[in-house]
């Protein structure tokens, strides 16, 4: 793919409804990396920035509600699963009524559980710990339980972690053609997203 401009690129996802949150800027691309990794890359870097926080005060600011970058290596204690779930929740616009999160996490101990209410149906999990890995079979049914009628969760891989994007069918049509198979929806069925 031919390079393109960063400010192409933004208007282009923007287009597909992938906007960035308000107060966002050009200038907090620049932070994290130059300019021509943006626009020699098109589409790649900047879904990665795109589910990431920006690298300057105030912390805990993302590019966009739309995506965000889930790295599994990330399960050290209590509350780690809560950000998991609160960050997917994030992602789907808080689609679904979510109360009552918390978590507990002993990995000396091996013990883990995460509990939550989602549109009224309590859940409860004991989890499976694998030192600091974030257990799939919980995160698959977290993500599950978060998805509304006709949508679904679509990861670009990022080794390690995954930039994952909550998208009805066609917008994630849309965006895997515009980034170029981004979600490697062109060699898997689309329901494959774990």
């Amino acid at each position: 793919m031919k390079s393109m401009k960063l400010e192409l690129q933004i208007e282009q996802l923007s287009g597909l409804g992938i906007t960035l949150n308000d107060g966002v800027s050009v200038d907090d691309f620049l932070i994290s990396f130059d300019r021509k990794e943006y626009e020699d890359d098109p589409f790649g870097l900047i879904l990665f920035v795109y589910g990431s926080e920006i690298e300057e005060e105030p912390w805990g600011r993302y590019f966009s509600d739309r995506a965000w970058n889930f790295d599994t290596e990330c399960i050290e204690d209590t509350g780690d699963y809560v950000s998991i779930v609160e960050n997917f929740h994030r992602i789907t616009g808080r689609a679904r009524k979510l109360e009552g999160l918390s978590d507990f996490v002993d990995i000396d101990e091996g013990k883990a559980r995460l509990e939550y209410t989602v549109d009224g149906i309590k859940r409860s999990f004991e989890i499976k710990v694998d030192n600091d890995w974030a257990d799939p079979d919980t995160v698959s049914t977290v993500m599950e339980d978060l998805m509304m009628p006709g949508f679904n969760f679509y990861a670009k891989d990022n080794g390690q972690a995954s930039i994952w994007f909550y998208l009805n069918q066609e917008e994630a049509k849309k965006l895997n053609d515009l980034a170029g198979n981004a979600f490697g929806l062109d060699s898997k069925p689309w329901w494959k997203f774990w």
